[in-house]
């Protein structure tokens, strides 16, 4: 990678883990935003406690270059599931958050998205012949 993408990809991986990081407090000590929230979706405790464990592992392997395809992977499908449940039950705002968390979802699904674009060398099997024709 040169020097600007590889900035470009550490501004990412920081700002996806810090957000996912931020929420395990939430998710691990059983504030009551977070109780409605995985109530609302049926999902009460397990959800919750399921979620905080995949979103810190995630935060893990994307702060570690050579995981990062790794972490920007279980992000996107973690945060995916965020968005969908806000899509179809909860709304887009909660609890009068203005939109917030559902925004930082989207800012997170950006953030591992170009993430696992930008590392797509790295995974293993197919990432070769994703980069096969790859000019860069």
């Amino acid at each position: 990678m040169n020097s600007k993408i590889n900035i470009l990809s550490w501004i990412l991986r920081i700002v996806a883990a810090a957000i996912m990081l931020q929420t395990l407090y939430f998710k691990f000590t059983g504030a009551p935003e977070s109780i409605y929230i995985f109530e609302k979706i049926g999902l009460e405790p397990f959800g919750r406690y399921a979620s905080g464990v995949a979103e810190l592992v995630a935060s893990i392997l994307l702060l570690i270059p050579r995981t990062t395809w790794l972490g920007a992977f279980i992000g996107l499908g973690v945060i995916a599931g965020a968005i969908m449940s806000h899509l179809t039950v909860l709304g887009i705002v909660v609890q009068d958050d203005g939109g917030l968390l559902f925004a930082l979802a989207v800012v997170v699904f950006i953030c591992c998205g170009v993430l696992l674009f930008l590392n797509r060398k790295d995974i293993p099997v197919i990432g070769p012949k994703l980069v096969k024709n790859d000019l860069s």
